[in-house]
Protein backbone atom coordinates (compact mmCIF):
# COMPACT_ATOMS: atom_id res chain seq x y z
CA UNK A 1 0.00 0.00 0.00
CA UNK A 2 2.81 2.68 0.78
CA UNK A 3 4.73 1.73 -2.38
CA UNK A 4 0.99 2.35 -4.19
CA UNK A 5 0.74 5.80 -2.37
CA UNK A 6 4.67 6.99 -2.95
CA UNK A 7 4.03 6.08 -7.13
CA UNK A 8 1.05 8.10 -6.68
CA UNK A 9 2.61 10.89 -5.32
CA UNK A 10 4.79 10.83 -8.18
CA UNK A 11 2.88 10.43 -11.05
CA UNK A 12 -0.01 12.95 -10.16
CA UNK A 13 2.51 15.73 -9.08
CA UNK A 14 2.70 18.90 -10.87
CA UNK A 15 5.52 21.47 -10.47
CA UNK A 16 4.82 24.81 -9.74
CA UNK A 17 6.67 27.74 -11.00
CA UNK A 18 8.61 28.10 -7.27
CA UNK A 19 9.32 24.57 -7.21
CA UNK A 20 6.32 23.75 -4.49
CA UNK A 21 4.61 20.28 -5.29
CA UNK A 22 0.94 21.09 -6.22
CA UNK A 23 -0.77 17.61 -5.42
CA UNK A 24 -3.44 16.80 -8.25
CA UNK A 25 -5.79 13.86 -7.29
CA UNK A 26 -8.16 11.49 -9.87
CA UNK A 27 -10.80 9.40 -7.74
CA UNK A 28 -10.90 7.17 -10.22
CA UNK A 29 -7.12 5.99 -9.66
CA UNK A 30 -8.29 5.22 -6.14
CA UNK A 31 -10.67 2.67 -7.79
CA UNK A 32 -13.78 4.57 -7.81
CA UNK A 33 -16.15 2.99 -10.42
CA UNK A 34 -17.87 5.68 -11.87
CA UNK A 35 -21.30 3.59 -12.74
CA UNK A 36 -23.45 4.69 -10.53
CA UNK A 37 -24.32 1.43 -8.40
CA UNK A 38 -20.94 0.60 -6.73
CA UNK A 39 -20.10 2.14 -3.48
CA UNK A 40 -16.85 4.65 -4.87
CA UNK A 41 -17.17 6.37 -0.68
CA UNK A 42 -13.86 4.33 0.02
CA UNK A 43 -12.03 6.22 -2.86
CA UNK A 44 -13.58 9.84 -1.86
CA UNK A 45 -12.16 8.92 1.38
CA UNK A 46 -8.74 7.70 -0.17
CA UNK A 47 -7.95 10.98 -2.10
CA UNK A 48 -9.45 13.30 0.67
CA UNK A 49 -6.67 11.64 3.15
CA UNK A 50 -4.12 12.68 1.12
CA UNK A 51 -5.11 15.99 0.37
CA UNK A 52 -5.94 17.03 4.03
CA UNK A 53 -2.41 15.51 4.64
CA UNK A 54 -0.60 17.78 2.15
CA UNK A 55 1.50 20.40 2.92
CA UNK A 56 1.14 22.07 -0.60
CA UNK A 57 -2.68 22.81 -2.44
CA UNK A 58 -4.32 20.32 -3.55
CA UNK A 59 -7.02 19.51 -6.48
CA UNK A 60 -9.10 16.67 -6.06
CA UNK A 61 -10.52 15.54 -10.05
CA UNK A 62 -13.94 13.66 -10.21
CA UNK A 63 -14.53 12.61 -13.73
CA UNK A 64 -18.25 13.01 -15.78
CA UNK A 65 -19.32 10.39 -14.77
CA UNK A 66 -22.15 9.01 -11.56
CA UNK A 67 -20.74 7.11 -8.17
CA UNK A 68 -22.36 6.09 -5.67
CA UNK A 69 -21.52 7.31 -2.30
CA UNK A 70 -22.60 6.58 1.03
CA UNK A 71 -22.88 8.52 3.91
CA UNK A 72 -19.38 10.15 4.24
CA UNK A 73 -17.72 12.47 6.36
CA UNK A 74 -14.81 14.31 5.36
CA UNK A 75 -12.70 15.19 8.20
CA UNK A 76 -10.68 17.64 9.22
CA UNK A 77 -8.80 19.76 10.21
CA UNK A 78 -5.70 18.95 7.40
CA UNK A 79 -2.72 20.50 7.56
CA UNK A 80 -3.91 21.79 3.88
CA UNK A 81 -5.58 24.72 4.25
CA UNK A 82 -5.93 24.95 0.28
CA UNK A 83 -7.76 21.84 -1.39
CA UNK A 84 -10.22 21.64 -4.16
CA UNK A 85 -12.63 19.10 -5.39
CA UNK A 86 -13.23 19.54 -8.68
CA UNK A 87 -16.59 17.75 -9.65
CA UNK A 88 -17.40 17.51 -12.90
CA UNK A 89 -19.89 13.85 -12.49
CA UNK A 90 -22.58 13.15 -10.48
CA UNK A 91 -23.04 11.82 -6.90
CA UNK A 92 -25.72 9.78 -6.17
CA UNK A 93 -26.66 9.13 -2.45
CA UNK A 94 -28.87 5.40 -1.65
CA UNK A 95 -32.32 5.39 -3.33
CA UNK A 96 -33.35 3.38 -0.30
CA UNK A 97 -33.24 5.85 3.05
CA UNK A 98 -32.85 2.36 5.08
CA UNK A 99 -29.59 2.55 3.71
CA UNK A 100 -28.76 5.56 5.54
CA UNK A 101 -28.74 4.20 8.59
CA UNK A 102 -29.24 6.66 11.15
CA UNK A 103 -26.92 9.02 9.47
CA UNK A 104 -28.40 13.07 9.52
CA UNK A 105 -25.79 13.85 6.96
CA UNK A 106 -25.16 12.29 3.02
CA UNK A 107 -21.76 14.15 2.63
CA UNK A 108 -20.31 15.89 5.36
CA UNK A 109 -17.30 18.11 6.00
CA UNK A 110 -16.04 18.55 9.24
CA UNK A 111 -13.55 21.11 10.75
CA UNK A 112 -12.41 21.97 7.05
CA UNK A 113 -10.47 25.04 6.31
CA UNK A 114 -9.36 26.74 3.03
CA UNK A 115 -12.34 24.36 0.71
CA UNK A 116 -13.37 25.04 -2.47
CA UNK A 117 -15.78 22.74 -4.48
CA UNK A 118 -16.56 23.65 -8.16
CA UNK A 119 -19.30 22.50 -10.23
CA UNK A 120 -21.05 19.02 -10.30
CA UNK A 121 -23.83 17.62 -9.11
CA UNK A 122 -25.26 16.11 -6.03
CA UNK A 123 -28.60 13.93 -6.23
CA UNK A 124 -29.72 13.24 -2.45
CA UNK A 125 -32.78 10.33 -4.61
CA UNK A 126 -35.27 11.81 -1.80
CA UNK A 127 -38.43 10.50 -3.38
CA UNK A 128 -38.51 7.62 -1.47
CA UNK A 129 -38.52 9.01 2.04
CA UNK A 130 -40.68 11.79 0.94
CA UNK A 131 -43.45 8.82 -0.02
CA UNK A 132 -42.67 7.64 3.46
CA UNK A 133 -43.51 10.72 5.37
CA UNK A 134 -46.98 11.51 3.20
CA UNK A 135 -47.85 8.70 4.00
CA UNK A 136 -48.04 8.99 7.56
CA UNK A 137 -45.63 6.10 8.22
CA UNK A 138 -42.61 5.92 10.79
CA UNK A 139 -39.94 7.37 8.86
CA UNK A 140 -36.42 8.80 9.43
CA UNK A 141 -36.06 12.80 9.77
CA UNK A 142 -33.71 12.40 6.45
CA UNK A 143 -30.08 12.84 5.71
CA UNK A 144 -28.69 16.62 5.03
CA UNK A 145 -27.22 16.54 1.40
CA UNK A 146 -24.17 18.52 2.26
CA UNK A 147 -23.37 19.94 5.82
CA UNK A 148 -20.58 22.05 6.64
CA UNK A 149 -19.57 21.92 10.25
CA UNK A 150 -17.34 23.45 12.45
CA UNK A 151 -15.56 25.00 9.51
CA UNK A 152 -14.04 27.88 8.18
CA UNK A 153 -13.23 29.62 4.39
CA UNK A 154 -15.11 27.61 2.26
CA UNK A 155 -16.21 28.80 -0.82
CA UNK A 156 -18.99 26.22 -3.15
CA UNK A 157 -19.15 27.15 -6.95
CA UNK A 158 -21.47 26.37 -9.32
CA UNK A 159 -23.06 23.23 -7.60
CA UNK A 160 -26.03 21.70 -8.21
CA UNK A 161 -28.28 19.77 -5.51
CA UNK A 162 -31.37 18.12 -6.24
CA UNK A 163 -33.75 16.04 -4.55
CA UNK A 164 -32.32 15.91 -1.53
CA UNK A 165 -33.86 13.73 1.47
CA UNK A 166 -33.87 16.36 3.78
CA UNK A 167 -32.34 20.08 3.65
CA UNK A 168 -29.90 20.71 0.77
CA UNK A 169 -26.97 22.56 2.11
CA UNK A 170 -26.48 23.20 5.78
CA UNK A 171 -24.42 25.99 7.28
CA UNK A 172 -23.77 25.15 10.71
CA UNK A 173 -21.20 26.33 13.42
CA UNK A 174 -18.95 27.96 10.41
CA UNK A 175 -17.43 31.26 9.98
CA UNK A 176 -16.41 32.66 6.09
CA UNK A 177 -18.53 30.42 3.64
CA UNK A 178 -19.69 31.43 0.27
CA UNK A 179 -22.05 29.81 -1.96
CA UNK A 180 -21.73 31.02 -5.81
CA UNK A 181 -24.28 30.02 -8.57
CA UNK A 182 -25.43 27.35 -6.37
CA UNK A 183 -29.01 25.45 -8.00
CA UNK A 184 -31.27 24.10 -5.47
CA UNK A 185 -33.87 21.43 -7.23
CA UNK A 186 -37.12 19.77 -5.47
CA UNK A 187 -40.44 19.17 -5.77
CA UNK A 188 -43.11 21.67 -4.53
CA UNK A 189 -44.47 19.08 -2.25
CA UNK A 190 -41.24 17.24 -0.73
CA UNK A 191 -41.37 17.63 2.21
CA UNK A 192 -38.46 19.66 4.81
CA UNK A 193 -36.14 20.25 1.56
CA UNK A 194 -34.78 23.07 2.27
CA UNK A 195 -32.54 24.68 0.21
CA UNK A 196 -29.77 26.59 2.32
CA UNK A 197 -29.98 26.36 5.97
CA UNK A 198 -27.59 28.63 8.16
CA UNK A 199 -27.40 27.97 12.07
CA UNK A 200 -24.68 29.47 14.25
CA UNK A 201 -22.61 31.00 11.35
CA UNK A 202 -21.05 34.20 10.76
CA UNK A 203 -20.38 35.78 7.39
CA UNK A 204 -21.86 34.19 4.92
CA UNK A 205 -22.89 34.95 1.53
CA UNK A 206 -25.15 33.35 -0.50
CA UNK A 207 -25.09 34.80 -4.07
CA UNK A 208 -26.39 34.33 -8.14
CA UNK A 209 -28.31 31.23 -6.74
CA UNK A 210 -31.52 29.81 -7.93
CA UNK A 211 -33.66 27.65 -5.65
CA UNK A 212 -36.86 25.34 -6.33
CA UNK A 213 -37.82 23.41 -3.51
CA UNK A 214 -40.60 22.05 -1.02
CA UNK A 215 -39.37 24.45 2.01
CA UNK A 216 -37.68 27.27 2.86
CA UNK A 217 -35.20 28.67 -0.06
CA UNK A 218 -32.95 30.37 2.60
CA UNK A 219 -33.58 29.45 6.27
CA UNK A 220 -31.44 31.23 8.82
CA UNK A 221 -31.57 29.86 12.42
CA UNK A 222 -29.69 31.09 15.63
CA UNK A 223 -27.06 32.65 16.39
CA UNK A 224 -26.74 33.16 12.82
CA UNK A 225 -25.07 37.09 12.26
CA UNK A 226 -23.52 38.72 8.82
CA UNK A 227 -25.28 36.84 6.21
CA UNK A 228 -25.45 38.51 3.00
CA UNK A 229 -27.78 37.24 0.63
CA UNK A 230 -28.25 38.37 -3.14
CA UNK A 231 -29.39 37.86 -6.20
CA UNK A 232 -31.74 34.90 -5.83
CA UNK A 233 -34.28 33.44 -7.30
CA UNK A 234 -36.87 31.32 -5.43
CA UNK A 235 -40.12 29.65 -6.04
CA UNK A 236 -41.41 27.28 -5.59
CA UNK A 237 -40.48 27.09 -1.85
CA UNK A 238 -41.35 28.98 1.27
CA UNK A 239 -39.85 32.31 0.68
CA UNK A 240 -36.54 33.33 2.83
CA UNK A 241 -37.31 32.93 6.53
CA UNK A 242 -35.33 33.75 9.55
CA UNK A 243 -36.20 31.28 11.72
CA UNK A 244 -37.85 29.71 13.05
CA UNK A 245 -36.91 31.21 16.08
CA UNK A 246 -37.43 30.45 20.19
CA UNK A 247 -37.28 26.71 20.43
CA UNK A 248 -35.50 27.15 23.71
CA UNK A 249 -35.27 29.38 26.13
CA UNK A 250 -31.68 29.53 26.04
CA UNK A 251 -31.04 30.84 22.55
CA UNK A 252 -28.53 33.18 20.47
CA UNK A 253 -29.81 35.64 18.41
CA UNK A 254 -29.42 36.88 14.72
CA UNK A 255 -27.87 40.08 13.74
CA UNK A 256 -26.76 42.25 10.37
CA UNK A 257 -28.56 39.97 7.83
CA UNK A 258 -29.36 41.08 4.21
CA UNK A 259 -31.30 39.93 1.75
CA UNK A 260 -31.26 42.22 -1.66
CA UNK A 261 -32.22 41.72 -5.94
CA UNK A 262 -34.63 38.83 -4.71
CA UNK A 263 -37.00 37.44 -7.36
CA UNK A 264 -40.32 35.34 -5.39
CA UNK A 265 -42.20 33.27 -8.31
CA UNK A 266 -45.38 31.53 -6.57
CA UNK A 267 -43.51 31.03 -3.14
CA UNK A 268 -45.77 30.12 0.26
CA UNK A 269 -43.69 33.44 1.49
CA UNK A 270 -41.68 36.35 0.79
CA UNK A 271 -39.11 37.53 3.53
CA UNK A 272 -40.58 36.09 6.99
CA UNK A 273 -39.53 35.86 10.57
CA UNK A 274 -40.99 33.37 12.14
CA UNK A 275 -40.88 32.57 16.07
CA UNK A 276 -42.03 30.55 18.70
CA UNK A 277 -44.72 31.51 21.07
CA UNK A 278 -43.25 30.97 23.84
CA UNK A 279 -40.33 32.55 25.97
CA UNK A 280 -36.68 33.51 24.98
CA UNK A 281 -33.93 35.29 25.06
CA UNK A 282 -33.32 35.35 21.50
CA UNK A 283 -33.71 38.74 19.25
CA UNK A 284 -33.66 39.61 15.58
CA UNK A 285 -31.63 42.35 14.81
CA UNK A 286 -30.59 44.77 11.92
CA UNK A 287 -32.34 43.15 9.27
CA UNK A 288 -32.46 44.73 5.14
CA UNK A 289 -34.57 43.26 2.61
CA UNK A 290 -34.68 45.44 -0.25
CA UNK A 291 -35.17 45.32 -3.95
CA UNK A 292 -37.67 42.45 -4.46
CA UNK A 293 -40.04 41.40 -6.81
CA UNK A 294 -43.00 39.22 -5.50
CA UNK A 295 -44.99 37.28 -8.16
CA UNK A 296 -47.88 35.67 -6.83
CA UNK A 297 -46.59 35.24 -3.48
CA UNK A 298 -49.27 34.03 -0.58
CA UNK A 299 -47.43 35.96 2.02
CA UNK A 300 -45.34 38.56 0.58
CA UNK A 301 -43.83 40.32 3.73
CA UNK A 302 -44.80 38.29 7.19
CA UNK A 303 -43.78 38.59 10.43
CA UNK A 304 -45.21 35.50 12.52
CA UNK A 305 -44.82 35.63 16.69
CA UNK A 306 -47.20 33.29 17.06
CA UNK A 307 -45.74 29.74 15.75
CA UNK A 308 -46.90 26.61 17.98
CA UNK A 309 -47.17 23.30 15.67
CA UNK A 310 -49.59 21.44 18.36
CA UNK A 311 -46.55 19.40 19.67
CA UNK A 312 -44.86 22.10 21.56
CA UNK A 313 -46.50 23.01 24.83
CA UNK A 314 -47.05 26.51 24.10
CA UNK A 315 -50.89 27.28 24.46
CA UNK A 316 -51.47 30.54 25.67
CA UNK A 317 -47.96 31.90 25.83
CA UNK A 318 -46.40 34.96 24.56
CA UNK A 319 -42.95 35.13 21.93
CA UNK A 320 -39.93 36.30 23.86
CA UNK A 321 -37.79 36.96 20.60
CA UNK A 322 -37.29 40.66 20.14
CA UNK A 323 -37.36 41.90 16.94
CA UNK A 324 -36.05 44.99 16.05
CA UNK A 325 -34.32 47.19 13.80
CA UNK A 326 -35.61 46.04 10.38
CA UNK A 327 -36.16 47.76 6.83
CA UNK A 328 -38.28 46.78 4.26
CA UNK A 329 -37.39 49.15 1.16
CA UNK A 330 -38.13 48.58 -2.63
CA UNK A 331 -40.40 45.82 -2.43
CA UNK A 332 -43.18 45.40 -5.65
CA UNK A 333 -45.67 42.88 -7.11
CA UNK A 334 -48.31 40.94 -6.53
CA UNK A 335 -49.63 39.03 -3.51
CA UNK A 336 -52.45 35.97 -3.87
CA UNK A 337 -53.84 37.03 -0.55
CA UNK A 338 -55.84 40.12 0.50
CA UNK A 339 -53.37 40.82 3.17
CA UNK A 340 -49.67 41.64 1.43
CA UNK A 341 -48.08 42.92 4.21
CA UNK A 342 -49.13 40.76 8.17
CA UNK A 343 -46.95 41.84 11.45
CA UNK A 344 -47.95 39.47 14.05
CA UNK A 345 -45.62 40.53 16.97
CA UNK A 346 -45.35 39.26 20.25
CA UNK A 347 -47.24 40.95 23.34
CA UNK A 348 -44.54 40.52 25.92
CA UNK A 349 -42.05 41.56 23.26
CA UNK A 350 -43.63 44.24 20.12
CA UNK A 351 -42.08 44.52 17.27
CA UNK A 352 -40.01 48.06 17.10
CA UNK A 353 -38.12 50.06 14.92
CA UNK A 354 -39.77 48.37 11.60
CA UNK A 355 -38.76 50.96 8.84
CA UNK A 356 -41.25 50.64 5.23
CA UNK A 357 -40.13 52.36 2.35
CA UNK A 358 -41.03 52.18 -1.43
CA UNK A 359 -43.37 49.12 -1.67
CA UNK A 360 -46.18 48.60 -3.79
CA UNK A 361 -47.86 45.20 -3.61
CA UNK A 362 -51.09 44.44 -5.19
CA UNK A 363 -53.53 41.54 -4.71
CA UNK A 364 -54.52 39.56 -7.63
CA UNK A 365 -52.41 42.18 -9.82
CA UNK A 366 -55.25 44.83 -9.69
CA UNK A 367 -57.34 44.90 -6.29
CA UNK A 368 -56.07 46.39 -3.82
CA UNK A 369 -54.35 44.69 -0.45
CA UNK A 370 -54.35 45.17 2.69
CA UNK A 371 -51.45 45.40 5.81
CA UNK A 372 -52.59 43.97 9.14
CA UNK A 373 -50.08 44.99 12.66
CA UNK A 374 -50.66 43.30 15.95
CA UNK A 375 -47.82 44.61 18.86
CA UNK A 376 -45.87 46.33 16.18
CA UNK A 377 -44.12 49.90 16.20
CA UNK A 378 -42.75 51.27 12.80
CA UNK A 379 -42.77 54.18 10.13
CA UNK A 380 -43.38 54.03 6.73
CA UNK A 381 -41.37 56.18 4.34
CA UNK A 382 -42.31 57.27 0.54
CA UNK A 383 -45.16 55.75 -1.24
CA UNK A 384 -45.81 52.58 0.66
CA UNK A 385 -49.03 50.23 -0.81
CA UNK A 386 -50.78 48.92 0.66
CA UNK A 387 -50.85 52.00 3.80
CA UNK A 388 -48.67 51.05 6.98
CA UNK A 389 -50.99 49.40 9.34
CA UNK A 390 -48.27 51.24 12.32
Amino acid sequence: MASLVFLLLLSLCLLTKNGAADLNLNVADFGAIGDGKTDASRSFLSAWALACASRFPATIFVPPKTYLLRPTVFEGPCINRAVTIELNGILLAPADYNDMGSSISWLKFHRAEGLSIVGGYINGQGSTLWACKKGGHHCPTGARSLQFVNSRNVVVTNLTSINSKFYHIVIDDCDSVTLQGVRIIAPENSPNTDGIHIHQSTNVRVLNAGIKTGDDCISIGPGSKNVWVQRVACGPGHGISIGSLGQSEEEDGVQNVTAKHVVFNGTMNGFRIKTWARPSKGFVNGVLFQTAVMSNVRNPIIIDQSFCDGSGGCPNQNSGIKISGLTYKSIKGTSATEIAMKFNCSASSPCKGIKLQDIKLTYLSSQPALSFCKNAQGTAVGSVIPASCF
